[in-house]
């Protein structure tokens, strides 16, 4: 502890978590566990698949594979420490694990912001000019896209955390959240945060309005182009893709403009616990999912590693 004037500074948090120690809690926590478990396999899988099959060796499931990237350590992110905290009975943790764990949080949320706006528009040039589309998406472009994706996440993150850590904490250490998310912690803060919060907004105008947009216009495009196709089954392929898409997109920006868009006056620690696990343990899970169900070539990469695989039956 720290005093400032008649002040105590507190010197770490205590995370209040999502579950009390009840029958039905430690049921809900098993099925978190599970839905954890299958984030890690799905994602990890897709991973592997778009890796080791040529067939996927194009732009669209590059950025896929990216983004199962991310969703693994978005989830690994939180997941962990909360499981632990919650074993365990007590949930505190340091300012610089906060830190840490703001700035990891952020950056993957930053990331796959701006991720699924270039997917959106790499569908859009797939679909709207297609004879241009390897030259339009160039190896070069995709990886020079990624980049973009990880630097403004980074400086998103680096940026929340540093400032987010910077005002004084006192009173009470209780965070009455699961992690470390920056509306949570600023409860806390014994000096006004009110100009931060501004400035939170402005940045999540940036982070999500802006790809936000920029996927809304693509696939306003991508409507106009597909409902000009001649042909059926060419209509149904480019639905069931871009549907596949958009699934994606609505729970992950549905859920992160919520918490993030929301004046602080408006903040619940309930709901916003409700919201936040769905972003960050449910979304995670659905994505590949999500990918894998309504894809042929995915199933049919996933049915060759099989084959390849001695327990499948087939040659090793």
């Amino acid at each position: 502890m720290a005093w400032v004037g008649n002040q105590t500074l507190i010197s770490h948090f205590i995370l209040l978590g999502l579950f009390t120690q009840s029958p039905l809690h430690f049921f809900l926590f098993s099925i978190i566990m599970v839905m954890f478990l299958v984030a890690l396999s799905g994602n990890g899988l897709m991973i592997l698949l778009i890796n080791v099959d040529s067939r996927l060796h194009n732009p669209m499931y590059f950025f896929l594979s990216w983004l199962s990237l991310m969703d693994l350590m978005l989830i690994s992110t939180i997941v962990p420490r909360m499981a632990t905290d919650f074993l365990l009975g007590h949930g505190a943790i340091s300012f610089t694990g906060c830190g840490l764990q703001i700035l990891f949080f952020l950056t993957l949320l930053g990331d796959e912001c701006f991720l699924l706006a270039f997917m959106a528009y790499d569908r859009y040039v797939a679909i709207s000019n297609p004879l241009r589309y390897s030259v339009v998406m160039s190896r070069r472009v995709c990886w020079l896209m990624v980049t973009v994706s990880w630097l403004f996440g980074l400086v998103d993150g680096l940026i929340q955390a540093i400032f987010t850590l910077h005002f004084p904490y006192c009173g009470s250490q209780e965070v009455d959240h699961f992690f470390c998310e920056v509306p949570a912690i600023l409860k806390l803060a014994c000096a006004d945060t009110s100009l931060y919060e501004t400035m939170i907004y402005v940045c999540c105008i940036l982070m999500l309005l802006l790809p936000f947009s920029v996927i809304s216009a693509s696939y306003l495009q991508i409507l106009a182009a597909v409902l000009h196709m001649c042909s059926a089954e060419g209509r149904q392929k480019a639905f069931a893709t871009c549907s596949s898409h958009m699934a994606v997109v609505s729970l992950f920006y549905g859920a992160a403009m919520i918490t993030y868009m929301r004046p602080q006056a408006y903040h619940s620690s309930k709901q916003d616990k409700v919201v936040s696990a769905f972003y960050t343990m449910i979304t995670p899970m659905l994505n590949p999912l999500i990918y894998s169900l309504r894809n042929k070539e995915v199933a049919e990469a996933l049915r060759k590693l099989l084959g390849r695989c001695p327990c499948g039956g087939g040659q090793a």
